[in-house]
């Protein structure tokens, strides 16, 4: 039976990549996909984009992924204009809370598909795996695991350091206070190119230089030492993996098409669960450029 206040809940197309605005919120897009045996309880996948706004592609991506495993995948759109420090969670004064428009998106997501978005698994490429791995900082309970490809720098787990450097609480993050004894439980693994070592979109400083290295090679090492060495200190098992792929450079593609990006994706994610848990025609370009050789979905767009 359908509910008559949400109409649309059992309505949305199924095994299409539907452009969404959110209800609440106009100007705020995201990226759905339900696959055929998505629904009701059905586990998310959440997928963040770079600087370069690359969503469909990543979309395009990881459609037969979410097929196989039924998960409903969730793709926001972040802006320039409106999103200008997602990578670091959106601080007071320099943009919007990114965060917390994630759980806006997800709470419309669970209403429209009966998914299960209290705890999900999480994909971020470059910008958004900044994202992610701060996200996971300060949201642990939210996820059952994490797979972060090439960010450019990190916040490492160093109470002495203010956010986004370490996890020392600021101001311009109300509300927010880091608890490693949680996060630190939380499987992340690093994807990192061999070849990722050019300086080009990558910010570079004195402070982020002598705390996490020059390249994000370095950087990738460096902050996977420090996440497994501050398990080690609490005591925990340390749950934060890197996986550096060869002959790989700073590309989502040559990541999907060379790196076996999904076989690792689907790896670290068929290891947890929610029970075992502690806490169109441009879509065609894209997976086209990808390589991908199944069917077309046309993206659609759904408001």
């Amino acid at each position: 039976m359908i509910d008559g206040s949400n109409p649309s809940r059992w309505s949305l197309p199924r095994k299409r990549i539907l452009l969404r605005t959110l209800r609440s919120d106009p100007t705020q897009e995201y990226l759905l996909y339900i696959p055929e045996k998505g629904g009701e309880n059905a586990s998310v996948l959440v997928s963040v984009h770079g600087i370069s706004r690359n969503a469909y592609e990543q979309a395009a991506a990881f459609a037969d992924l979410c097929e196989r495993q039924g998960y409903v995948l969730v793709v926001p759109v972040f802006t320039p204009e409106q999103h200008k420090d997602y990578q670091r969670l959106g601080r007071a004064g320099r943009g919007r809370r990114v965060d917390l428009l994630l759980h806006t998106i997800l709470a419309e997501v669970g209403s429209l598909t009966g998914a299960d978005v209290t705890q999900f698994r999480i994909f971020g490429f470059s910008g958004g795996a900044q994202f992610v791995h701060r996200y996971v900082m300060v949201h642990p309970q939210r996820v059952l695991a994490a797979v972060v490809a090439a960010p450019g720098w990190y916040t490492f787990p160093d109470s002495k350091q203010r956010y986004p450097f370490g996890v020392r609480p600021v101001r311009t993050m109300p509300g927010v206070q880091f608890n490693p004894e949680e996060f630190l439980r939380v499987p992340m693994t690093v994807l990192i190119g061999s070849l990722d070592t050019g300086a080009a979109n990558l910010r570079r400083t004195d402070r982020v230089d002598k705390q996490q290295g020059v390249t994000r090679v370095e950087r990738a090492r460096n902050w996977t030492a420090a996440m497994r060495d501050a398990a080690t200190i609490y005591g925990l098992e340390p749950k934060v993996e890197l996986d550096e792929i060869p002959n790989i450079g700073h590309s989502f593609v040559d990541f999907y098409r060379q790196g076996k990006l999904i076989e690792r994706m689907e790896k670290v994610f068929a290891s947890v669960s929610r029970t075992e848990s502690a806490r169109g025609s441009k879509l065609s370009r894209h997976r086209a450029r990808l390589g991908v050789r199944t069917p077309v979905v046309p993206l659609e767009l759904v408001h």
